[in-house]
């Protein structure tokens, strides 16, 4: 049923005591995450807003055809992130500036050379990444971002700084790629602009300014989630407000702004 999700507020130790607006953390609370609950109808994606104070792992995820052939069902993980804010030099490290075999990474993430090893993407507002399964990728210190995701948790820890937190290396290094990051993976969110960032194959993600034009119509044909980013945008007749994320039952049930900028988003059918 069309209308608002459920958020979740996710303390983290390398999250944000001052959010960016129009979110507010707890006083004496530092918020890392904050994740709106996937509905039934589409439990195929999650969103969520990730703030960062410190860098995060060094980590990849499984494809959904790693997870079937390991006898875990369809947990595959494909993510991408839209960038709301960022400190002057705030990085995103994604993928190797060489190849690199297995055997090396697994030395680089031992002696911790794998952060220079690594290619670190310097960001800005609006810059959009998408993050196929088998990248190796850490979010850096300074960085808010919005994640759209595959809803699946499972993540394997490469590398982290040191922290006394689990590690999972074979897991990593056996599906991790040691490759550069592709250009065509990477692009650009600006204000007022209306654009298809994620085409497919396993979900669909779209910038509109305005009103979605005749393409993009055609690209949502059922249950879509709605993610005001400008302005709010009503879905069933209610309001739903920047900061927030609704479900809506079809295009038709949404109401946009005519200055306002929001992101849609579905899995591909």
């Amino acid at each position: 049923m069309s209308g608002a999700l459920s958020t979740k507020q996710v303390e983290k130790p390398w999250g944000k005591d001052t959010l960016p607006a129009p979110f507010v953390a707890p006083s004496g609370k530092r918020i890392g995450e904050i994740w709106f609950e996937p509905p039934p109808e589409l439990s195929q994606l999650l969103v969520k807003y990730i703030f960062t104070s410190e860098a995060l792992s060094v980590q990849v995820h499984p494809s959904d055809a790693q997870t079937i052939d390991k006898g875990m069902g369809r947990q595959g993980k494909e993510e991408c992130w839209v960038i709301v804010d960022a400190e002057p030099g705030a990085k995103l490290g994604i993928g190797f500036k060489q190849p690199l075999d297995a055997d090396a990474m697994r030395a680089a993430a031992l002696d911790g050379s794998i952060e220079d090893l690594m290619e670190w993407h310097t960001v800005s507002p609006g810059d959009f990444f998408y993050i196929p399964a088998n990248t190796v990728h850490a979010i850096g210190a300074g960085i808010s971002l919005i994640e759209v995701q595959q809803n699946s948790d499972i993540t394997y820890r490469l590398y982290d700084y040191g922290r006394p937190r689990e590690l999972h290396l074979e897991e990593s290094v056996a599906i991790a790629k040691g490759e550069p990051y592709a250009d065509k993976w990477k692009g650009k969110a600006p204000e007022a602009t209306s654009v298809n960032l994620v085409p497919g194959p396993l979900f669909t993600l779209d910038q509109v300014s305005g009103t979605p034009d005749d393409a993009t119509v055609k690209r949502y044909k059922g249950a879509l989630l709605v993610i005001p980013r400008e302005g709010p945008v009503h879905v069933a007749g209610r309001e739903i407000a920047p900061g927030s994320c609704a479900l809506a039952d079809s295009l038709d049930d949404a109401a946009f702004a005519s200055s306002g900028l929001c992101l849609l988003a579905a899995p591909c059918r």
